[in-house]
């Protein structure tokens, strides 16, 4: 019982109660600040958001508690000051969930600012700002949100969402890769910070990387701003996970436990409502989001229902299984989910919360074509269906918001990508990543060829930072914001570029 006082156990025992029959904590006593992950909020809606904490005064060394319930009373208010406490309560952090909470806060009014804490006995969380959505079907004038993901902690600091913090916005979209799996690189690599540990498969493993990402005080000032709306990609479970199968030719029974073990420690980790609570292997990660009638936000699960990667996988020539009309990075359920929602959608703009790229990349300088077979170029014949469906009912409102490449890429989806006159059917923005892929360069040596091979594509960017989107019923921007190095800190923030998608005129224009 390292976190937490032992005359818990002191007083039980000496009643002649067993630890298993103690009933919850109600004033525990602590030996170390037992809010050491932070705060945050998430999936917001016109009438309430999640508000999220974990109880570990010993966050490295699997939370510090003791095996059983805490109460955690929470309050949230109308003023930074909480002057006017709007709602209040009490929620139960389990030990089956790592001692987090996930308070599902309704009854607040649509669009609007809030502020929320946490205490647990005598200790008090700091505060956080959250923002519901606005009121369904409302007018809305603008919103302002930000993508952001792949942030390794051994490759860089996190002083990007720092920047994102101040920018105070409607809310952030996380596309994944929030924590890395591997090892610890070890001290004849040069890296500005370490994981502790091998790779991980259990579930202590994942809750205890999750941990040391999260005591970053960047990440908890991002996560204490707004609001977020997370998402997975690989490196939550493994890289280049697709379905059961892993990187490593694991039996898919076994692989599926690991599965299992992370999707748990995810769901304990992120704000996000009780019914993504996984089902064993199983979690309903893809969902949507509404913000009156300016946009809807479609958020996309591209790993747990795709068929494997084609030709073996990496940046390859595109082998004949890449056009297989039966193989799918979306899954036969939820591309139906989503076509629906786009068919149905009255939003002025609608946006694909996703993970990896969708526009093709040939990706080789030379005269043999090669692509990427772990992002949607592995999955022709989805990703023409997809643009298919938007072409045909001639959305010009639909925007890809993506990440995993670590680069910023800026472009058009178009119906034929081996064609340069194919117009534009949709935008796609990749953001790079908070810190995957060390401080970078503005631009590669082979950025000229890349781009004059891929037209559609407009902008290159390999530095780190995320994309702030401004949305309003006539235009939307994205704005590239970078930072210049990652491998020391307190570097600044600027706009590198901005580009401007018209409502009706699909196709990314300079700003």
């Amino acid at each position: 019982m390292r976190g937490i006082d032992r005359r818990f156990l002191l007083r039980a025992m000496s009643a002649g109660i067993g630890l298993a029959a103690l009933p919850a904590l109600a004033d525990p006593v602590f030996r170390r600040y037992p809010f050491s992950l932070g705060v945050a909020s998430g999936d917001p809606r016109p009438d309430g958001v999640v508000l999220w904490t974990r109880i570990a005064p010993e966050p490295l060394e699997g939370g510090g508690m003791p095996m059983q319930p805490v109460e955690v009373a929470w309050e949230i208010a109308s003023d930074d000051r909480f002057r006017n406490v709007v709602r209040k309560g009490t929620e139960t952090a389990r030990p089956e969930l790592a001692h987090a909470v996930h308070v599902e806060v309704d009854g607040l009014e649509p669009g609007r600012d809030y502020w929320y804490r946490f205490q647990v006995g005598k200790e008090r969380s700091a505060a956080g700002r959250t923002r519901t959505a606005p009121a369904a079907g409302s007018a809305v004038e603008r919103l302002r949100f930000a993508v952001a993901g792949c942030q390794h902690y051994e490759q860089g600091l996190f002083t990007a969402f720092r920047h994102l913090a101040a920018e105070r916005l409607d809310f952030v979209f996380h596309y994944g890769d929030y924590i890395y799996e591997g090892r610890e690189s070890g001290p004849n690599v040069p890296r500005p910070r370490l994981h502790r540990g091998d790779e991980i498969y259990t579930l202590v493993d994942y809750r205890n990387r999750y941990a040391q990402y999260k005591t970053d005080r960047d990440l908890q000032a991002a996560h204490a701003s707004t609001a977020w709306i997370a998402s997975f990609d690989d490196h939550e479970i493994d890289n280049n996970w697709a379905r059961d199968r892993d990187d490593n030719d694991t039996p898919p029974e076994i692989f599926l436990l690991r599965r299992a073990a992370a999707f748990q420690a995810w769901y304990e980790h992120m704000p996000v409502r009780r019914a993504l609570l996984p089902r064993g292997a199983d979690l309903d990660m893809f969902r949507r989001f509404a913000f009156g009638s300016l946009l809807d936000l479609h958020v996309l699960d591209t790993r747990q229902y795709r068929t494997d990667q084609p030709c073996g996988d990496r940046i390859k020539p595109r082998c004949a299984d890449a056009m297989d009309p039966n193989a799918t990075i979306l899954g036969a359920p939820q591309k139906a989910w989503l076509f629906g929602g786009l068919a149905e959608s009255r939003a002025r703009w609608n946006a694909l919360a996703q993970q990896v790229m969708i526009g093709q990349v040939d990706r080789d300088i030379g005269a043999e074509r090669r692509f990427d077979m772990d992002k949607w170029d592995g999955y022709v014949a989805d990703r023409m269906d997809l643009i298919g469906h938007i072409a045909e009912r001639r959305q010009g409102n639909v925007v890809a918001l993506t990440g995993d490449a670590h680069n910023t890429w800026i472009g058009d989806l178009v119906r034929d990508f081996d064609d340069p006159a194919s117009p534009p059917v949709a935008s796609e923005f990749v953001s790079t990543s908070i810190t995957s892929g060390g401080d970078g360069v503005d631009q590669r040596p082979d950025t000229p060829r890349i781009l004059a091979q891929n037209p559609h594509w407009k902008f290159y960017n390999d530095q780190r930072g995320y994309l702030s989107c401004t949305v309003t019923n006539e235009r939307w921007q994205t704005d590239v914001r970078i930072v210049p190095f990652v491998s020391k800190p307190d570097a600044p923030i600027s706009t590198r570029a901005s580009f401007v998608v018209e409502h009706g005129r699909p196709g990314v224009q300079g700003a």
